[in-house]
Order: C-alpha cells, then sequence, then structure tokens
C-alpha cells in the first residue's frame, strides 16, 4: 500500500519511539489521560442529559408549556391555536392556589381544573394512574385526583372526603371574609415521580368554576401541550404576533432549568481542561523526539524535503497518540454509559433513592461526535510547537554535530 513520505516516516517515528523508554512513558501517560478524560466526558455528559430529560419529562409534563388567555376571542380563534408551531393539543384549564384540608392536616395545592374529555391521551398524568381514572371527575360530583404522595401526607385514600378551600376566592359571612370552600371526594391517584406530586390537584373544569363562584366560560383559559417544550419561544413569538396574553413554563421552572443547563456546562468544561492537559502532554513527547532526530531533520532537509512535509513527519506522530486516547475514550465511555446501572448494582452503589432506581441516561451521538472533534483539535494544537521546533533545525548545524 501506498504512503506519503510524510505519513511513512511520522508513523514510524511513533512506533520507534517505544526504544526510549521516557519517551514511551510520556505517550503512555497522554494516551491514557485523553482516553479517561474524554470517557468521563462522555459519561457524566449523557448522565447529566439524562437528568435533564427526566426533568422535562417530569416535571413539564405537570407543568402548563403555555396557558393563554382565550376567554375574549371566538372559537375559530382557539381552534387555531392547534395550527401553532411545535403545538400538538390543546385542553380548557382553570388553574388556581387552594388549600386542602384533610382530618389530619393542611396542605397548599395548586388546582388545575380541568375537562377529562380534552385531554390528550400521552399526558403525563393520564399515563401515571395508579388509582381511579380521570373519567371520574364528573361536572357537579366534586371529584378529586391527587398524586400518592399528597394522599400519604394527608392520609387519604379512594372515596375519602376533603376539604378544598380557594385562595382564589371567597364570600363575606357573619365571622368576616371567608375563603370559598367545597368537600371534595378522593377519586383517583397518580404517581408521577415528580417534585410536584404534593402540590398539584385535578378537578373537573365545571367544579373549578363553582369553587371560584363564576362561569366556565368567564375562567377558562387554553392549555398548550408542545412537542418540545424548550422550543417555547417560536410559540411566544407567535402568541404575541396575535395580540394573545399567556404565560409559559419559563416563568414557573425556568431557574430550575438553567441552574441545570450551568451546572452541565460547567462539568463539561472541568472534564475537557483535563483531556488538554493530557492532550498537551503530546508536547513534551514530541520536543524530545525533535531533538532526537536533529540529523534525521537535517537529511531530509538537504535531500529536498519542504517544510509543509516536515512539519505534517512530527504533527502525525503526535496524532497517532492523540487518535489513539480518542477511540480509546470513546469506546470506553460508550461501554461505561450503557451498562453504568448495571456496574453501579454490582458494586452496591445506589446512587438515586427508590428500589430498583437508576440513573437516567442518554446518549446523544451529535453530542459525542462534538466532544470527539474537540479533542482530536486539541491534540492538533498540540503538535504544532514541536512541529514548528522541527522546521526551525538548521541542516548545517544538525549535520556538524552528529
Amino acid at each position: 500500500m501506498y504512503y506519503p513520505v510524510s505519513a511513512f516516516i511520522g508513523l514510524r517515528y511513533a512506533r520507534a519511539s517505544k526504544g526510549n523508554p521516557f519517551i514511551a512513558f510520556i505517550n503512555l501517560f497522554s494516551v491514557a489521560g485523553i482516553a479517561l478524560g474524554l470517557a468521563a466526558l462522555i459519561t457524566t455528559s449523557s448522565v447529566m442529559n439524562g437528568f435533564e430529560a427526566d426533568l422535562k419529562t417530569r416535571i413539564l409534563g405537570i407543568t402548563p408549556h403555555f396557558v393563554v388567555d382565550t376567554r375574549h376571542i371566538d372559537s375559530a380563534a382557539q381552534a387555531s391555536l392547534l395550527n401553532l408551531p411545535e403545538v400538538r393539543a390543546a385542553s380548557l384549564l382553570i388553574e388556581s392556589e387552594g388549600l386542602l384540608q384533610s382530618p389530619v392536616g393542611l396542605r397548599g395545592v395548586k388546582v388545575q381544573a380541568v375537562n377529562p374529555a380534552e385531554l390528550p391521551e400521552d399526558d403525563i398524568i393520564l399515563s401515571n394512574m395508579v388509582a381511579g381514572a380521570p373519567q371520574d371527575l364528573v361536572s357537579g360530583q366534586y371529584g378529586m385526583i391527587i398524586g400518592r404522595p399528597l394522599a400519604l401526607a394527608l392520609s387519604l385514600g379512594i372515596g375519602d372526603s376533603v376539604r378544598l378551600m380557594s385562595a382564589d376566592a371567597s364570600v363575606f359571612t357573619p365571622f368576616g371574609r371567608m375563603p370559598s370552600q367545597r368537600q371534595f371526594t378522593v377519586t383517583g391517584l397518580f404517581d408521577v415521580g415528580s417534585e410536584l406530586d404534593d402540590k398539584v390537584v385535578w378537578i373537573h373544569l365545571d367544579d373549578g368554576a363553582r369553587l371560584l363562584r363564576s362561569a366556565t366560560q368567564d375562567r377558562a383559559q387554553t392549555r398548550l401541550y408542545l412537542d418540545d417544550p424548550f422550543a417555547w419561544t417560536q410559540v411566544k413569538a407567535v402568541l404575541d404576533e396575535k395580540g394573545l396574553s399567556s404565560e409559559n413554563w419559563r416563568e414557573r421552572q425556568g431557574p430550575l432549568f438553567d441552574a441545570v443547563k450551568m451546572e452541565k456546562n460547567m462539568m463539561s468544561l472541568m472534564l475537557m481542561l483535563i483531556i488538554a492537559v493530557a492532550a498537551f502532554n503530546i508536547v513534551s513527547s514530541l520536543v524530545m523526539v525533535v531533538t532526537e532526530k536533529h540529523g534525521d531533520i537535517a537529511i531530509l532537509r538537504t535531500q529536498g524535503m519542504t517544510t509543509g512535509a516536515l512539519m505534517s513527519i512530527f504533527m502525525l506522530n503526535g496524532l497517532y497518540n492523540g487518535v489513539k486516547g480518542t477511540l480509546m475514550g470513546l469506546l470506553l465511555g460508550s461501554l461505561l454509559t450503557w451498562q453504568l446501572n448495571n456496574l453501579l448494582g454490582l458494586a452496591g452503589v445506589q446512587v438515586m433513592p427508590g428500589p430498583g432506581a437508576g440513573l437516567p441516561v442518554d446518549l446523544q451521538w451529535p453530542q459525542v461526535s462534538a466532544m470527539v472533534l474537540l479533542s482530536l483539535a486539541l491534540c492538533v494544537v498540540a503538535t504544532l510547537y514541536p512541529a514548528m521546533r522541527a522546521i526551525a533545525v538548521q541542516p548545517a548545524d544538525a549535520l556538524r554535530a552528529e
């Protein structure tokens, strides 16, 4: 097989460096450093991606992506909201703050009054019902669906009565202004595994309006379900163009996801610095190779080798170790990511609370490809200085010393 002269000599130097124990040790250290750093970066990023996706599914599944004020527009304009980009479903919603009272305690909750017939089939609460069904919410019967953690905290079960007091409506009594309140019956339980499980309750849309002492059409707004909640900006722009007032998930949960994103970026930066340190170990080994090969460089220059070809010899020499370390890190990181929960189980380490709970992992190949390319780019940069040292060698001075 034909090789360019520079590639043939560069690879020969890379393999021959094993004859020098000190250079071989530095090469081994740089390869191991790049491999371990890239493997750690791939594994950590995949776990952080999994946490972000888990939060997006669980928290943003319960929190409305958009709540649009459609109380003063006609039905045709409301139906047109389904044609907005990223919108996959819509339903009427009345949101309010409330206080839930049972014989054992009180809890502040977010009350979501919904129409079960309008809910999309893939709504996360529908998919995680552990008792009862949304169809049990019947107008006028004052049924309620609550999260299992909230039911445990208030000692409630299916069929139990609980008092719901609204903070958004009040009535005058002989004892002064009192919050509007109704007695509800627990008809269903859900368990999404979110921190909002004990903070959100469902009641029927009409019952929510009665609790607030108003008509349904005067209170009901439109909840929009997005394909990707992170694509909220383009939906917001279209709603603003239409002159519709809206509230989106960023106003409620934005700081949480900003903190997760910042943590992921900082972890990636720190691990990338580890790769950079390992990659720049290539500099020291290549400088020693250049010093050792002064005579060879002088002979090649006197035989007419160009500076570009001479630079490529030592760049290929350094890239040989960089590519080895990157490929090893890619393989190790991928295997570690796929088997992470199994390895933690074998080691008896339980990271997530709950029996059988494992780390959420999301290996994104476009992201991994960017890490691999950045690792190789650092290796290329590390070879530039030794290659420049090589072309600066004067043939006459080098041969005089031989």
